[in-house]
């Protein structure tokens, strides 16, 4: 019988394998098509900062980023997710998960929306045509499985049906994933491969990229505090994050001063801590049913930062409270000084639910 160090390691070669061939395979910046499915699936994970793939409880959310988090404490969980973002643009997220006993086999189903609200239609002239309407969605099953008592692996399939005016697309993707959680120091740690997959049609004749995201999570609940912190590590498959902005090429800013040049040391440590995400959630209560959380996204900031104007951006805030048999749920992240995203979800187990109309 394989030891638990034993599988361990072929997890962790399999994964450097698979790495590496997605680095090869990978192109190097660019754009890609359904940029929706990059969005927080959950207020939970929006407070995060964005996105979190090594935390392993009852909410079913994390499953849509990491299939390998499904287990048996989300037997019978549902989630509604609501996100307001800018300009009247709106997303949601809603999933269900049921636990097989039999087969230690925890499976999901879930759907991601967004509506881009209402546009003019003109034609080359700028004549006005009409409106026209824009939207995209995502159908998602997963299943993962229970190897032993700490190691687990799970994968997503997921078709994707974009419609932007007259124009549409359809992709099939998915996602693989692992996570391996000792119980005795509270420490949980996770790889996911995300969207990998073909693009089944195209806009305009012309097959693009997909979101493909290499990622690595750890989290760790302390001891004697209430509290869990988490870091993941995302855009594994390419090193090179940075943007260079043509304002690095001007002979003075904004407010005329001469623009400062990084070192190459400056600029590296930036780009490594653009891979990278913090988040913190407070687990407060006698059956912790108050959460306090944060979240930092150092790319996001870097990226949505206005020059020489302090803000919040890649912040992110948030709490939950659990009411009897629902989870509410609240996000709030600042992504520019334009504005931030709100994001309101409900979560709630069926089975404590019957049991709380019973009572």
């Amino acid at each position: 019988m394989y030891t638990y160090t034993f599988r361990i390691r072929i997890f962790l070669a399999g994964c450097l394998s698979l790495v590496c061939i997605l680095q090869l395979k990978a192109q190097r910046g660019g754009e890609h098509v359904y940029s929706f499915l990059d969005l927080s699936p959950s207020s939970r994970i929006a407070a995060l900062g964005g996105s979190v793939i090594a935390v392993r409880d009852g909410d079913v959310a994390f499953a849509l980023h990491n299939p390998g988090t499904l287990n048996s404490d989300m037997d019978r969980s549902m989630t509604f997710q609501y996100q307001f973002l800018f300009d009247g643009i709106s997303d949601g997220y809603a999933g269900y998960a049921k636990h097989f006993a039999t087969s230690d086999i925890t499976a999901h189903a879930g759907i991601q929306f967004i509506q881009y609200g209402e546009f003019t239609l003109a034609d080359e002239y700028g004549e006005v045509q009409g409106t026209f309407k824009a939207n995209e969605l995502a159908l998602t099953i997963g299943a993962a499985k229970q190897f032993g008592e700490r190691l687990s692996a799970g994968a997503n399939l997921r078709f994707v049906q974009s419609n932007l005016e007259s124009y549409s697309s359809s992709g099939l993707m998915m996602d693989i994933g692992g996570v391996y959680e000792n119980p005795d120091n509270k420490l949980t740690l996770a790889l996911a491969v995300r969207n990998v997959g073909v693009q089944l049609s195209s806009y305009a004749e012309e097959y693009e990229d997909l979101p493909l995201n290499v990622m690595l999570g750890i989290s760790k609940r302390l001891e004697h505090l209430p509290f869990r912190f988490s870091i993941t590590a995302h855009d594994l498959h390419r090193w090179d994050l940075l943007y260079d902005s043509p304002l690095e090429d001007a002979e003075t800013t904004v407010i005329g001063e001469a623009p400062r040049e990084q070192s190459s040391f400056s600029r590296n440590l930036d780009n490594a801590f653009r891979h990278l995400i913090f988040g913190g959630e407070f687990l407060l209560g006698k059956n912790e049913n108050l959460h306090l959380r944060f979240g930092y996204n150092h790319q996001r900031r870097m990226e949505l930062s206005v020059d020489n104007l302090r803000s919040f951006a890649g912040f992110s805030f948030g709490a939950g409270i659990r009411i009897k048999q629902f989870s509410i749920d609240y996000g709030f992240a600042t992504h520019h000084i334009a504005g931030s995203t709100k994001h309101i979800g409900i979560t709630t187990n069926l089975d404590r639910f019957k049991k709380g109309l019973m009572e």
